[in-house]
C-alpha cells in the first residue's frame, strides 16, 4: 500500500533476490493480519469481531509491513503502485518482476496460512461445503466481492476512487517538497490512511485497492475447494481489483502533480533556501 522514493532507479543497490525475499516475508506478515481478521469476523458470526476489527487489522498489518521492508524495498506492498512506478520510469523491469513476484507469492502463502489456521472453523461453519455466495459463503474471507446492491460500474468506480485517495495520501505523507510527515511516523500514518479508506469506502467492494492483495488469494481459493466460481461471481468481478487500482494510481499521481507538486519549490530551491536566508540576513 506504500512506496518511498528509495524505489527509484537511483535507489540503494539491492539484488532481485533480496527484494523478492523481503517482499515475500513482509506480505505474509501484512496479509496474515488482514485475512485472519476477516476470518474471525465471518466465522465468529459477529461474536469475535466486527467490521472495525477488519479495518484496524489491515491498518496494523500495513504499518508493520512497511517497517519490515522499507529499508530494502522501499515498502512496495501494492502491485498497482509498483506498476505505476515502472510506467513512470522509476523502476527497471528486473525490479518490477522481483516486486510483483514477491507480492504475489507472499499473498498466496498468506491465504494458505489463514486457511490452515481456520480450517476446522471453516469446515464447521460451512458443513464442509466451501461456497462463494449464499448464507454460509466463505470465499469473501480471502478476496473481495462487490455488494449485491451495487452495479459493476459503481463497484469499479469505488475501487478506482479509493485508490486515487490512497495514492494522494501516500504522496502527501512522503513529499519532501511539501509538508511531509516525519520519517519515523510515516508507516503509522500510512496505516491510518488505509484504515480511513476502509472506514469510509469499504461498504461497496471491501476496498481491495491492491491487485496483490486480491488476486493471489482468489487463485488460492479456486485451488483449495471454492472452484472457478471465485472468478465468475459478482458479474466476473475478479478483474476489477486488478485494473481499477492501476488506473487509480496513475490518475492520483496526475492529480497530485497538477494540483500540488508542480506548485512546490524544487529540491534544489529547498536546499539553497538556508543559504539565501543567511545571505539576506548578512
Amino acid at each position: 500500500y506504500y512506496y518511498s522514493r528509495k524505489s527509484s532507479k537511483e535507489a540503494q543497490p539491492t539484488t532481485a533476490t533480496t527484494i523478492l525475499l523481503t517482499l515475500l516475508s513482509l506480505f505474509l506478515f501484512t496479509q496474515v493480519f488482514g485475512l485472519s481478521s476477516v476470518a474471525q469476523v465471518v466465522l465468529g458470526k459477529g461474536t469475535t469481531g466486527h467490521y472495525l476489527s477488519i479495518n484496524l487489522a489491515f491498518g496494523i498489518g500495513v504499518t508493520l509491513g512497511i517497517h519490515a521492508s522499507g529499508g530494502v524495498s522501499g515498502g512496495h506492498l501494492n502491485a498497482a503502485i509498483t506498476v505505476m512506478e515502472w510506467i513512470l520510469g522509476r523502476l527497471d523491469w528486473r525490479q518490477l518482476i522481483a516486486y510483483l513476484t514477491g507480492q504475489f507469492l507472499g499473498s498466496f502463502m498468506a491465504a494458505a496460512t489463514v486457511f490452515g489456521l481456520y480450517y476446522d472453523n471453516l469446515y464447521d461453519y460451512s458443513n464442509g461445503n466451501f461456497t462463494v455466495t449464499g448464507p454460509t459463503a466463505t470465499a469473501l474471507i480471502f478476496s473481495t466481492y462487490p455488494s449485491p446492491k451495487i452495479s459493476l460500474l459503481g463497484a469499479f468506480f469505488t475501487e478506482f476512487m479509493a485508490t486515487v485517495m490512497l495514492v494522494l495520501g501516500v504522496q502527501v505523507i512522503h513529499d519532501e517538497k511539501n509538508n511531509a510527515a516525519l520519517k519515523g511516523t510515516r508507516p503509522l500514518i500510512t496505516g491510518f490512511l488505509v484504515l480511513g479508506i476502509g472506514l469510509g469506502m469499504g461498504m461497496n467492494t471491501g476496498y481491495a485497492i491492491n491487485p496483490s492483495r486480491d488476486l493471489p488469494p482468489r487463485i488460492f481459493t479456486a485451488i483449495a475447494g471454492w472452484g472457478t466460481e471465485v472468478f465468475t461471481a459478482g458479474k466476473h468481478w475478479w478483474w476489477v481489483p486488478v485494473t481499477a487500482p492501476i488506473l487509480g494510481c496513475l490518475t492520483g499521481t496526475l492529480i497530485y502533480k497538477l494540483l500540488i507538486d508542480f506548485h512546490n519549490e524544487s529540491e534544489e530551491e529547498i536546499e539553497n533556501k538556508p543559504e539565501r536566508t543567511d545571505l539576506e540576513t548578512s
